[in-house]
């Protein structure tokens, strides 16, 4: 996830004279309301666990499960042994809070008492949170702690042994034991919804997989693929199916030579892009679709479907498959396509002119340059143009033209961003011109001279590919200094971190460099603000495919939503777009240069309160712990991975069906809370 800018700070400073916030509400109220509720919180926003930890010895359990619940935000390891003794406490809600801030803090000094409290813990609920928390701290030789316990005939404990596999996995940490475990898991009676999925996602997550212990998993996961009744399930087992036959042979064929795809999952995965009802199942079997020669033929079937008659998320996804595994397609073929389906979005359109040029002959190349060039000034949209621009990237011949566009007058940020994206992704094709590095170099220098974050992101990183400068020169090091002083912190944070990872790269740093975060201080929470916000206050998102309503959740992100509520009332959303969206992943926006790198004029700490990334969950973009900022995004299924890692502050509650429908380049036309009165803020 990427935000930031530094355009803004004087029109923010105006709008913030006429802000406006909620007045406290007489029905229901959040629990900030609490005067030692707000004290513990504001300890967390300021990072301040000494303030934090007497809390946790306190009488009244709503406060030591408060402080619990802050630490797991603050992340702190001298926390640990103030959090242990809470997963003995006798309410269930400390226990189960303690168990996620150990698991949040992720120092395995706590595997130990995590062990120990999976053994004897009844509540089954705080089991699960144990498991995970024992998935997140353990070791690659404490592995074995997570399956201590016979748990397959018990479908509670099974569920929370999936969920310390799948978050042990996240973490890297898998073994052949793992994979056995975790089928086993996967296949045990009456296990939760959220259990398989915890499970599929352990396995998506393994490496290594041999021949018998793939064929284990592989008729399990055949099985869940076409039958489990969760999309979500079902869409993370076709994933897994393609990474595992990408690698070994299926059970049900004749050993032949990777990466050939096994038969079996291939007619599954075939179907299930056509087949599935669910839209999410269809996009990910398209992905995990074999490209070798034996299955080519059907894959292809199935792609060109998805183009022809899919929505435009799944014929999205089927035009990128083009463009890195079509054999035999023709350029002129693929870009007849484009121009030959009216129905598709101008995105997918772009993405076919893209796998045109990638795949033309060398003859049949400068015609399709010529074409998408004579297109881009017509373009109604920058973003449009960016496509094209993506399409360009394709052929180093387009390097003057898109080199032009990077740099010329009036360039927007995102129409910049796009065109020295492009010429980087040409720098990179294996047939760029040994002729043309001196001219991409120059480009690079300029982009490090403009001053733009986008710029300067895409030049650090090409300076620290090593094939591209196989060595570091003091020129180089200076410009990437000199343009790292001139940024402005904290809003300009990613751009100052992309440049520090360049220099530590290029001048072989022991450890990364710090980054300079943004204190409690500079932006403290605004209780006022939060307090004005009910539980279940919804907002209008309105955009230009219709509305979306989200429920704000205070009582979980109080900065967040205090942020976002300020920035509503200064109309600081309206007009934006959605700069970034990926299928069956996420839809980000809400900044203010459009191209994935504005922010607003402050840093937000994080906030990871004990929620999960479900379908239409709402998080905070980030370039790290504690730099969220104004962007936001919202996910089109279950993420887990994204758990504990970004706030979630808020969750979609109406026009789920429109949130799917976006696209990068639709606008945020306005966003209000929906039924609160205001008053001027004093």
């Amino acid at each position: 996830m990427t935000f930031r800018s530094s355009r803004y700070w004087p029109l923010l400073l105006l709008a913030a004279a006429c802000a406006r916030t909620p007045r406290p509400s007489t029905g229901p109220v959040n629990k900030y309301h609490d005067a030692t509720i707000r004290q513990i919180g504001t300890a967390q926003d300021e990072r301040n666990t000494a303030a934090i930890l007497p809390f946790l010895t306190n009488s009244n359990p709503t406060y030591r499960r408060e402080a619990a619940l802050a630490l797991a935000s603050v992340q702190a390891p001298a926390a640990v042994p103030g959090l242990i003794p809470l997963l003995r406490d006798a309410d269930p809600g400390v226990r189960r809070a303690a168990a996620y801030a150990l698991g949040q803090t992720g120092d395995s000094t706590a595997v130990d008492s995590l062990r120990v409290r999976v053994l004897k813990e009844n509540d089954g609920l705080v089991r699960r949170y144990v498991h995970e928390a024992l998935g997140r701290t353990v070791t690659r030789h404490s592995l074995p702690e997570l399956w201590r316990v016979e748990m397959l005939n018990d479908t509670s404990r099974a569920a929370a042994l999936a969920w310390g596999l799948s978050r042990a996995a996240l973490r890297g940490l898998t073994s052949p034991e793992t994979i056995r475990r975790t089928v086993a898991v996967l296949n045990s009676p009456k296990l939760p919804g959220r259990g398989r999925l915890a499970a599929v996602v352990a396995l998506s997550r393994t490496r290594g997989f041999d021949a018998d212990l793939a064929r284990l998993a592989e008729s399990t996961l055949l099985r869940v693929a076409q039958k489990d009744r969760s999309y979500a399930v079902r869409a993370a087992a076709v994933t897994t199916l393609g990474r595992i036959a990408a690698v070994v042979p299926s059970a049900t064929t004749a050993p032949v030579a990777a990466p050939a795809k096994a038969a079996a999952s291939a007619g599954v995965l075939t179907r299930l892009a056509t087949k599935d009802p669910d839209y999410r199942v269809r996009l990910s079997a398209i992905r995990a679709l074999p490209s070798d020669a034996e299955n080519y033929p059907a894959s292809r079937k199935a792609v060109f479907t998805a183009l022809n008659r899919d929505q435009p998320a799944v014929a999205l996804t089927a035009a990128e498959w083009l463009l890195a595994h079509a054999k035999g397609e023709s350029g002129a073929a693929l870009a007849a396509l484009a121009d030959g389906n009216k129905q598709a979005s101008v995105r997918v359109r772009a993405a076919l002119l893209r796998a045109a040029v990638h795949h033309a002959s060398p003859a049949a190349r400068p015609s399709l340059l010529e074409t998408i060039e004579k297109r881009y000034p017509t373009a109604p949209t920058v973003y449009e143009k960016g496509f094209l621009l993506e399409a360009l990237s394709e052929d180093p011949a387009a390097f003057d033209f898109v080199r032009t566009e990077a740099f010329a007058a009036g360039q927007s940020p995102v129409g910049a961003g796009y065109a020295l994206g492009a010429l980087l992704t040409m720098r990179r094709s294996a047939d760029f011109p040994a002729g043309r590095q001196a001219d991409f170099a120059a480009a690079m220098r300029q982009a490090l001279a403009s001053g733009d974050v986008a710029q300067l992101g895409t030049a650090a990183e090409a300076l620290a590919d090593a094939k591209i400068y196989p060595e570091a020169q003091p020129a180089d090091l200076a410009a990437l200094r000199a343009a790292q002083a001139k940024l402005q912190l904290p809003r300009e944070i990613e751009a100052w971190q992309g440049i520090q990872q360049a220099l530590d790269k290029l001048t072989k740093a022991p450890k990364p460099t710090p980054s300079p975060l943004a204190t409690a201080a500079q932006h403290p929470i605004d209780w006022v603000v939060v307090q004005g916000v009910p539980p279940g206050q919804q907002v209008r998102l309105r955009t230009s495919k219709g509305i979306i309503l989200l429920e704000l959740k205070p009582e979980e992100a109080p900065g967040a939503v205090a942020s976002f509520v300020t920035l509503i009332g200064q109309h600081f959303y309206d007009n934006l777009y959605f700069h970034r969206v990926v299928p069956n992943f996420v839809a980000q926006g809400g900044d203010p240069r459009g191209d994935g790198n504005g922010s607003a004029p402050y840093n937000l700490r994080s906030e990871f309160g004990d929620l999960r990334y479900e379908e239409g969950s709402v998080g905070l973009a980030s370039a790290g712990k504690d730099t969220e900022s104004c962007q936001f995004f919202i996910t089109h299924t279950p993420t887990p991975h994204l758990d504990g890692r970004y706030p979630i502050f808020a969750q979609v509650v109406g026009g789920m069906d429109v949130m799917h429908k976006l696209d990068i380049g639709d606008q945020i036309l306005g966003v209000e809370l929906v039924e609160q009165r205001k008053v001027e803020k004093k």
